[in-house]
């Protein structure tokens, strides 16, 4: 056991607990961030997906251990069902997810992407999405969504 800070949506937090635990777990269940998903638990989909340090990551694959002093975002930290992020509103418009489940690894993976590339192409916005798996949209729809939301400037939130 031992002592962990870790920045989480501007917030200081510090925990004491082993430090192999899972950052996802840590969120969800320490910090209640019910929006941080848990999928396969071993960074092949994707769901956990969070920003740390300005990159996207696998929540799930990171010791807790190994964010002190880190500054972590989760998808709560860009709004509420009442004020969406930009991103948000667009992919809800487009209709680009059915069931939901993967719905906030690939929001914050687009997010860390146009954070550091507010121009990417497609290319860049495939690769961005290649680590996380949605069973159900085929994709199309969302690739749409996320040039729509390049075209328009709507990630300068």
């Amino acid at each position: 056991m031992e002592y962990v800070s870790v920045e989480v949506n501007g917030h200081t937090r510090v925990t004491y607990t082993d430090p192999a635990t899972p950052l996802a777990v840590f969120l969800r269940e320490e910090l209640e961030l019910r929006g941080t998903k848990i999928g396969c638990g071993n960074g092949e989909c994707g769901a956990c997906t969070v920003i740390m340090d300005g990159r996207a990551v696998c929540s799930c694959l990171v010791p807790l251990g190994r964010t002190d002093g880190r500054e972590i975002d989760t998808v709560e930290s860009l709004g509420d069902p009442d004020d969406l992020h930009p991103i948000q509103r667009k992919l809800v418009e487009r209709g680009a997810f059915q069931c939901g489940f993967c719905t906030p690894g690939v929001v914050m993976s687009l997010v860390a992407l146009l954070r550091g590339n507010p121009n990417p192409t497609d290319a860049e916005m495939r690769i961005a999405l290649q680590g996380n798996l949605c069973r159900c949209s085929g994709y199309v729809k969302l690739l749409e969504a996320i040039g729509e939301i390049v075209r328009e400037g709507l990630h300068e939130r």
